[in-house]
């Protein structure tokens, strides 16, 4: 694949990074292969998650094409910048397009990057899994990769205004690759989560205490944090659901009327 606008946006993305004074905690990014296909599964916590997630195969010299909702490509603009890149659209009415897409990338050696959790977590904990990542992995024949950040919820993330200010730790964990067969992708699935969770343990306890003191909104409750519990949180993500469906009741009826 051409890649010219990758080529402009990552030293773009360093300059950022350098800009914010971000400062990385990296580990385990040799997981990632310096060749052939690979799934990166990355917890989803913030929107500028894609944009992070990416720099631990970046760490390889690794470009990552990330499966992304139906929504950011049919944005004026950014839908433009994410087809140059060759990220991948997902539909999630119909996903099986996006899922062959995603195969034949890996098949073709391509790193792709997918959020299994579909959607930012409120809890800022790992939420169930879709059992899209392993099947995908399955099928291309490809190792699945965990992946974990911590911190790029500080950022930008639901319910919280954004904070671009400078001197924020940014940690990215990259587990051993797991290898997935398919054969019981609901088991595989939950061996996946609980990997990740075991990795998001690891990541947040080693993440400097002086930037997350207790009662932090972005630190989970359980850990002493601000943030919704997992439940209360389900609450939410399902308020926010029905608020969605009820805009677009009201838009296709003012467009009847």
């Amino acid at each position: 694949m051409l890649d010219i606008p990758y080529r402009i946006v990552i030293p773009t993305a360093k300059v950022w990074f350098k800009a914010m004074d971000l400062r990385f905690q990296m580990s385990g990014y040799e997981h990632i292969p310096k060749k052939g296909g690979a799934l990166l599964a990355v917890n989803h916590i913030s929107y500028v998650d894609f944009i992070l997630a990416g720099f631990a195969a970046e760490q390889q010299k690794r470009l990552t094409r990330f499966m992304a909702k139906r929504e950011m490509f049919d944005t004026p603009g950014l839908g433009t910048f994410m087809r140059s890149l060759h990220h991948i659209r997902v539909d999630r009415g119909e996903g099986l397009e996006s899922y062959h897409e995603a195969v034949r990338y890996l098949r073709d050696g391509e790193i792709v990057g997918i959020f299994p959790e579909a959607t930012i977590s409120r809890s800022f904990q790992i939420k169930e899994l879709k059992t899209g990542a392993v099947r995908i992995a399955a099928e291309a024949g490809v190792p699945l990769i965990p992946v974990v950040l911590w911190g790029t919820q500080r950022l930008k993330t639901k319910d919280h205004e954004r904070d671009f200010s400078r001197h924020k730790t940014i940690a990215i964990t990259t587990g051993a690759p797991l290898h997935p067969t398919g054969e019981n992708a609901a088991k595989e699935t939950a061996e996946l989560k609980a990997v990740m969770e075991q990795m998001l343990d690891a990541t947040i306890r080693n993440y400097p205490a002086d930037e997350q003191p207790p009662g932090s909104w972005w630190l989970p409750a359980s850990y002493g944090g601000g943030a919704p519990t997992p439940e209360r949180a389900k609450e939410l993500d399902a308020q926010e659901l029905a608020a969605r469906a009820a805009a677009r009741r009201a838009k296709a009826e003012a467009k009847r009327k």
